[in-house]
């Protein structure tokens, strides 16, 4: 296990990790083809699979997309994928891209500008006693390798879901996810804070104290930020908002919401919150449910939003359509995602363009 001390210095480089509003080369997914992903029934699979490619067939008309795809798997990826998407052959453990492959940042300025990729340490969100990370440990070397990026290791323990920046050097986190002991034990808010202005030029990081109940059950990721709020724009964050007083986490978007509206950016500026409502479904067959709109992913020209057939889903996405002019909202089923741990954007990575 890495040990890290906050007296450590470090020269920032000049990197930055664009917003993911900003322009992209190409998306990144990975395949479904673990035990509980695609479940018992030959049903179940072919949920799973028709769920992430409609994902991934729906960017595709947008943007590249990359999937990576196992093996076993490569017969029933050409079966489901848009003959657009380019797949790469890789064994895999799980299929959640956002959080097993690097996190993409441009170094340097003008025409001198170059691609760099940050890899993590990935332990199955916290060494979870149902995870397995063996291959997914590597799994970003695939895109990193494919693009030609700069590969910029990170002794941190992190995940993709569980950071979100304005493209401008202001990021949000979670105290639950960095400083998880079973992911960064003895690590402290400084340390984090240096290590994401190594990797990614942080120059802010407003820490969150929790994410979604169900996201900090057994089987979720200790409360990812991408569930909870991201940035829509450089001033401008969208935050879950659970009205029902009913379910647990009307008391998180509370808090959540209080915090952020007497936060500022890296520049001094305050932020605008907007409320993203949360749908009214509260339990499933399992308990609260995790349901949120927040997770969705930024495309080139689109919007690719979570839907859950249920009552609210209009009104989320025309509050998604508002804070992103100009995009189109292609909604997308999201259940399927949700039942197996995960949504919309904790499927998919974006890599950035280089010269807009």
């Amino acid at each position: 296990m890495f040990e890290y001390r906050s007296n450590r210095q470090y020269v920032q480089p000049n990197r930055l990790m664009p917003a993911e509003t900003a322009p992209h080369e190409a998306a990144w997914m990975a395949w479904p083809s673990g035990s509980y992903t695609l479940g018992e029934r030959p049903a179940d699979a072919d949920e799973a699979r028709s769920t992430w490619a409609a994902v991934a067939n729906a960017i595709v008309e947008f943007e590249p997309v990359h999937v990576l795809v196992p093996p076993s798997e490569r017969a029933e990826a050409a079966r489901f994928l848009d003959p657009r998407v380019r797949v790469h052959e890789r064994m895999l453990d799980d299929a959640w891209y956002r959080d097993i492959g690097p996190t993409f940042v441009i170094e340097g300025e003008g025409p001198t500008r170059s691609l760099g990729a940050v890899t993590w340490v990935f332990n199955g969100w916290g060494q979870q006693e149902w995870a397995r990370w063996e291959h997914d440990a590597v799994a970003s070397h695939v895109a990193v390798d494919a693009t030609g990026a700069t590969r910029i290791d990170s002794p941190m323990v992190n995940e993709g879901g569980g950071i979100h920046t304005n493209g401008a050097g202001t990021f949000l986190v979670t105290e639950t996810v960095q400083l998880d002991p079973d992911r960064n034990p003895g690590w402290t808010r400084a340390d984090v804070e240096a290590e994401l202005a190594r990797t990614l030029g942080a120059r802010k990081v407003i820490w969150l104290p929790r994410g979604l109940t169900r996201d900090s059950e057994r089987f979720g990721t200790r409360g990812h930020v991408d569930i909870v709020a991201t940035f829509a724009d450089r001033g401008v964050v969208l935050v879950h908002d659970q009205r029902d007083p009913a379910h647990p986490d009307h008391e998180v978007s509370r808090e959540l919401i209080e915090l952020l509206e007497a936060e500022r950016d890296a520049d001094g500026k305050p932020l605008r919150v907007v409320r993203l409502p949360a749908p009214a479904t509260l339990r499933d067959d399992e308990g609260w449910v995790d349901y949120s709109y927040v997770n969705h992913f930024v495309c080139n020209g689109a919007v690719i939003a979570c839907s859950f057939d249920d009552p609210v889903d209009g009104e989320a996405l025309a509050v998604l359509a508002d804070a992103y002019p100009g995009r189109r909202v292609v909604a997308i089923d999201a259940r399927p995602l949700f039942a197996r741990g995960g949504g919309i954007h904790c499927i998919t990575q974006q890599q950035p363009l280089l010269h807009p």
